[in-house]
């Protein structure tokens, strides 16, 4: 092998590393974008009312206080796994009036403590909200988050 290395030499290796990156990313996204269709999102509960209460979440900048599967602000508790720290994961009912007592009490006016706005939310509205985060409960997040408390 030379001494120095030349032009030519110095253009192939990074050509040829940009181009092994290039693919070592290609690949991580496709592997990426296959997980999450096939495994971690249940599709199979995904209804109209699930994507409604998505887009009060997104509406009402939710993600700015809280955060959800680990994506969010810390201000506030993870909503990703709210339902089974509550205990009502697999009754929907208790979870409306349980999320529904929650969201009535807000704000609770007690001095130095995070205070959640009210948002005077319809009945509808609340169901819609209750269903996203009972179907946020179910998706495979690799054991996210670390603890129970969220």
């Amino acid at each position: 092998m030379r001494e120095v290395m030349t032009k030519s030499m110095a253009r192939n290796i990074f050509y040829g590393g940009s181009l092994f990156f290039i693919l070592i990313f290609v690949g991580l996204t496709l592997q990426s974008h296959r997980y999450i269709v096939t495994t971690s999102t249940n599709t199979a509960t995904l209804t109209d009312s699930v994507a409604a209460g998505k887009h009060l979440w997104e509406k009402h900048s939710c993600v700015n206080c809280h955060s959800i599967l680990g994506e969010g602000a810390y201000f506030a508790p993870e909503l990703g796994n709210v339902m089974t720290r509550w205990g009502v994961q697999d009754d929907p009912a208790a979870a409306f009036d349980a999320f529904k007592g929650w969201m009535e009490a807000q704000p609770t006016g007690i001095e130095g403590r995070r205070q959640m706005p009210q948002f005077n939310l319809t009945d509808e509205e609340l169901h819609q909200l209750t269903d996203f985060l009972m179907w946020t409960n179910t998706i495979r997040a690799q054991d996210w988050p670390p603890n129970d408390a969220g």
